[in-house]
């Protein structure tokens, strides 16, 4: 039995990086799964490779940040899985600039990403979650939810990304909020926060390619020198893989957690010491 066992988890961003890793281990530990991802051949590539080891996916491709995309979200789990235990917030892309040079699209497009998307997810749960606490009472039952923002140590500030800092800051307020919202549901609400992880988004600079969002591309990437001064002051010295990212996730959505909530973790080989 794994320590997800019966669970059912849906994970934004889930079809590369930190949010694939998490995906993977969710169902690993017995979690059933919606993945996500802009794209749809990424999203099924993940729920082909979980079902392949036995495990159980269903895809819900899509840009978080559309309308109507946290109700389709939560229904996908409903229908497919007939309960929903644990929300991850991972998607997310970075698009930076220095103030003066900041066009509104860009700081709209971060706080749209990493704020309104998780905002308009949790609403969306909101009512299945109150009504299926009723039930439980009624029944004489007590089951835990879980909440995991996925945020970044950019949260405090960072030169070049006040757009990204202040998107990745509220997903901190919005953990906050609904650990004192929610505790009353059983549900921990908690938040990562991300030093250097090795993802497409944190190659160097020189060499990365865009990504495409929406038809618009976008440079993504941290210049080698910016790297390579991280590489100095870091006391671990070195990046963090996608797995050892996801399993702070892990750790939150977990039994391991369930006395924990309203917390933030930071996960950065020791850059926030």
């Amino acid at each position: 039995m794994g320590l997800l066992e019966g669970k059912v988890a849906i994970i934004s961003g889930s079809g590369r990086g930190i949010g694939r890793a998490a995906a993977e281990i969710f169902a690993r530990e017995g979690a059933s799964v919606v993945v996500n991802d802009l794209d749809k051949d990424p999203a099924n590539e993940v729920v082909e490779f979980i079902k392949g080891r036995g495990g159980k996916a269903v895809a819900c491709p899509g840009n978080v940040t559309a309308p109507d995309f946290g109700e389709r979200f939560v229904k996908t789990a409903l229908e497919s899985f007939g309960r929903l235990d644990i929300i991850v917030n991972n998607a997310g892309y970075t698009w930076d600039a220095v103030i003066q040079n900041m066009t509104d699209e860009q700081w709209y497009a971060m706080i749209d990403v990493h704020a309104t998307a998780p905002f308009r997810i949790l609403r969306a749960a909101a009512p299945y979650i109150r009504n299926a606490v009723k039930q439980e009472k009624a029944a004489g039952q007590y089951v835990q939810r879980k909440i995991v923002n996925v945020s970044s140590l950019a949260a405090y500030g960072s030169a070049g990304q006040v757009n990204y800092s202040a998107g990745k800051a509220a997903m901190l307020g919005i953990i906050k909020t609904l650990a004192k919202e929610w505790g009353r549901y059983n549900v921990n609400a908690n938040a990562v926060v991300y030093g250097w992880i090795k993802t497409r988004l944190t190659g160097e600079k020189e060499t990365s390619q865009d990504i495409v969002i929406e038809g618009k591309s976008i440079a993504v990437g941290v210049p080698k020198a910016g790297i390579d001064n991280m590489l100095m002051t870091l006391p671990l010295g070195r990046a963090g893989t996608p797995v050892e990212a996801a399993s702070a996730i892990f750790f939150f959505a977990s039994p391991l957690a369930d006395y924990v909530t309203g917390q933030v973790l930071p996960v950065d080989g020791g850059m926030h010491i």
